[in-house]
């Protein structure tokens, strides 16, 4: 299983692809909404794809909807943010995320959501 972390920030990066590769699971990092979609475009074939909302040069919700837009059906895609209201869960539900994971957050909420996901058995 292979799962893309797309965040400006190095520490959540990086905190996120420990989790992740505990698991078992490979990952590729990426910047921006721009830098994710590049690495989505090169053909690496990823399985999920974790995306911040508030990011420079294209944001988490203009990512994921570009990703939706150009037949990233499959890719299981999980908001990770801080934005917390109502309204952003929805508008990313709504919009073709999978599942939302309010930051901060630890090992134990992040394991619920990939297993909510199918991804892993808790």
């Amino acid at each position: 299983m292979r799962a893309l972390i797309v965040d400006d920030s190095r520490f959540v990066r990086s905190f996120l692809r420990g989790l992740l590769e505990e698991k078992g699971i490979a990952c590729e990092e990426a910047g921006d909404g721009r830098a994710g979609m590049d690495q989505l475009k090169s053909g690496a074939g990823f399985d999920l794809a974790l995306i911040d909302w508030n990011m420079p040069v294209m944001n988490g919700f203009e990512m994921l909807t570009a990703l939706r837009a150009e037949g990233f059906r499959d890719l299981k895609v999980m908001m990770v943010t801080t934005e917390a209201e109502n309204e952003f869960i929805i508008r990313a539900l709504d919009s073709g995320a999978d599942e939302y994971l309010m930051k901060p957050f630890g090992e134990e909420a992040l394991t619920e959501k990939l297993t909510m996901l199918g991804l892993t058995e808790g």
